[in-house]
């Protein structure tokens, strides 16, 4: 049975919860829990002298626990010789030494590291005619039955709820089968495959109908990006529009979720409406500004019947009435704004967000990607420069698969070129150019660059962040760049993080000895490279608190271009007006290889300057709806305690 140290919620704590579900620090312990559940059957299989059936997923949910099952087997002597496995699916065509293919996914991950027999593996075949598929399909399901049925079903869970690629729409009684992947599906994969162009319209799956047959399944889902359809999945009604809901049909199923993806389950989003609870003041700022924005009204205007209508009469017993409430929290989030976000010299800091000393501080911002820095708190960039702070940026991945390959060939034209120009002789310079042109000339989609042609995307972005800090103000002293190993494998899917990537994180920290740090903090992705970056921030900061200077060093979040924190979450909002704004874009058009269409656009067609202002002035938005002043965006950041 899968426990968990921090859920202990009680079946009536659950009572908004169709399905099982138990939340767990993150990824990584509760992969090791589902590896040791898994590591039980198959152990209790052998004893028995019987095959374990188990169903396989593929996607970025497995990998933890994939890894964990490989250390069980090498360090504790797990065998899979009397495992049989199914995988779910896989795209339609697709050869299986691609680099996207699931063949070679689970290789990769788990087949080759393992002792399960080859011919107990099945995976279905992308490379399949399409009229031999209908039988292919069927005689699948007929090994499984012949099995008596899969014994444990691991899935993950896409963002419109499909499980396997049973998308919406899909039948509870579905087959194995071609199916056409929705939009959304692809848009999720297209970075994988360099562009939604190149991502493939079809795939084979196992159908739901065999998925409900599995005696046990456990469902996978970390991030906040999962958080949504997990609320809707666990908590909202059975439909064929969310194909994982047909799994509260199924009497032995638990969703295994992080504490992000878990986030929006009414029982840990607002816990009032399931129990009595201690109301902090994190949680009465929560509470009262949900209420606000879900009555549409300012705080101030929040009255005793509101907050007894909408489960908060415990709240108004304990603190109320409802008008001294609601001044304690206006007041709280009147104070998150400033624009000093640097302290404001001289100014009692007891309410504001940083402190006024020392007045000229050390600053350094970390990036995970070269434009990250400006897309996501320019203005913020801005201020702090001209406010007369030293602010130092920590470019901690080159970016370089983020370029388009007409891009690179541009710029080796262009040094060519140059050369020509100015009688400059240089061989390497023209064989570099020829061979990255014979490359990408020849260039399969989703293969991985030559090393010249990364190089030379590498330097692209290296430009670009140069030309965004010359614009800022910022001296080629003040500029870092990092090139964490992790990132540089020409591909998506990257290393974990190193020794290597920490050591040259502590490095830059102690180099400069900051007053503030500034770094990435989305968590929609616990595999992104941003979340990669922000690990190894936490990382090198926990080992040098001890450090004089680390004592007087306070660590800021920030967020990307897709998301925001939420408002209750805020802790230092920086305000900009419409100048500003401007400036900020000015600052994001420097990177040239990244506008007007990128490699990795996702499923929002706008530019990332627009994302940046509509967030900016969702945000400014936001708080004005709230009862507080009117600005035309605002940059938004919470404090991590370390």
């Amino acid at each position: 049975m899968l426990k968990s140290s921090i859920d202990k919620a009680t079946s009536f704590e659950k009572r908004f919860e169709n399905i099982g579900t138990v939340v767990y620090e993150n990824s990584v312990i509760a992969s090791k829990s589902v590896a040791n559940e898994i590591a039980g059957l198959i152990r209790e299989k052998q004893s028995q002298n019987q095959l374990c059936i188990l169903g396989l997923a593929t996607g970025s949910s497995p990998k933890s626990l994939y890894a964990e099952l490989v250390r069980l087997h090498k360090e504790e002597g797990l065998s899979f010789k009397n495992v049989v496995s199914f995988n779910l699916d896989e795209y339609y065509p697709m050869e299986p030494d691609s680099i996207n293919s699931y063949v070679r996914f689970m290789k990769e991950l788990l087949f080759n590291h393992i002792d399960i027999l080859p011919e107990n593996v099945h995976i279905p075949d992308g490379t399949l005619s399409k009229e031999a598929i209908g039988d292919y399909c069927a005689n699948y399901e007929t090994k499984i039955e012949a099995l008596g049925s899969i014994d444990l079903q691991v899935l993950g869970i896409g963002g419109n709820g499909h499980i396997g690629f049973n998308e919406s729409g899909s039948l509870q009684n579905s087959k194995t089968r071609l199916v056409a992947l929705d939009h959304i599906t692809r848009v999720a994969a297209s970075n994988d495959f360099s562009g939604l162009n190149n991502t493939p319209r079809t795939a084979i799956t196992l159908g739901v109908k065999k998925i409900m047959e599995a005696k046990r399944v456990i469902l996978l889902a970390w991030g906040e990006g999962k958080s949504n359809i997990i609320k809707a999945s666990v908590e909202g009604t059975v439909t064929n529009l969310v194909p994982a809901t047909f799994l509260q049909e199924h009497s032995n199923t638990t969703f295994v979720l992080d504490k992000a993806a878990a986030s929006k389950l009414t029982r840990i989003n607002t816990p009032w409406l399931v129990e009595k609870v201690n109301w902090t003041d994190n949680l009465i700022r929560k509470a009262v500004l949900g209420l606000a924005l879900h009555l549409k009204k300012p705080i101030l205007m929040l009255t005793d019947a509101d907050y007894i209508e909408n489960g908060m009469s415990d709240l108004l017993a304990d603190l109320g009435p409802a008008y001294d409430i609601n001044i304690k929290i206006f007041n709280k989030l009147q104070n998150t704004i400033t624009g000093w976000p640097g302290g404001k010299p001289n100014a009692d800091d007891s309410k504001r967000p940083e402190r006024a000393e020392p007045a000229k501080k050390r600053v350094l911002i970390f990036s995970p990607h070269p434009d990250d820095d400006i897309i996501s708190m320019g203005g913020t960039f801005k201020r702090l420069h001209e406010q007369g702070h030293e602010v130092h940026v920590g470019y901690q991945t080159s970016g370089n698969i983020a370029v388009a390959d007409d891009e690179a060939l541009r710029f080796a034209g262009f040094v060519c070129d140059y050369n020509d120009k100015f009688g400059i002789k240089s061989v390497e310079a023209d064989d570099i150019y020829k061979e990255s042109l014979r490359f990408l000339q020849n260039k399969k989609n989703s293969e991985i660059d030559i090393t010249e042609v990364r190089n030379i995307k590498g330097l692209i972005r290296k430009g670009e962040a140069q030309s965004t800090c010359y614009f800022v103000g910022i001296p080629d002293s003040q500029i870092h760049f990092m090139e964490l190993p992790f990132y540089e494998t020409g591909t998506i899917e990257k290393k974990p993080l190193g020794e290597e990537d920490i050591q040259i994180t502590m490095d830059l920290i102690e180099k400069i000895k900051p007053h503030q740090i500034y770094a990435a903090g989305d968590l929609a992705d616990p595999h992104g490279t941003h979340k990669v970056c922000l690990d190894a921030v936490f990382e090198a900061v926990t080992r040098l608190k001890t450090k004089d200077f680390m004592k007087d060093c306070w660590v800021w979040l920030y967020r990307g271009a897709w998301q925001e924190w939420g408002i209750d979450e805020i802790e230092m909002a920086v305000p900009m007006g419409p100048d500003q704004v401007m400036e900020k874009r000015k600052g994001i058009f420097k990177h040239q290889s990244q506008k007007d269409g990128v490699v990795f656009q996702g499923s929002d067609s706008r530019e990332f300057w627009q994302r940046a202002e509509d967030r900016n002035k969702e945000t400014a938005d936001l708080y004005h709806e709230l009862g507080l002043a009117h600005y035309a965006a605002m940059e938004a950041f919470v404090r991590w305690m370390y």
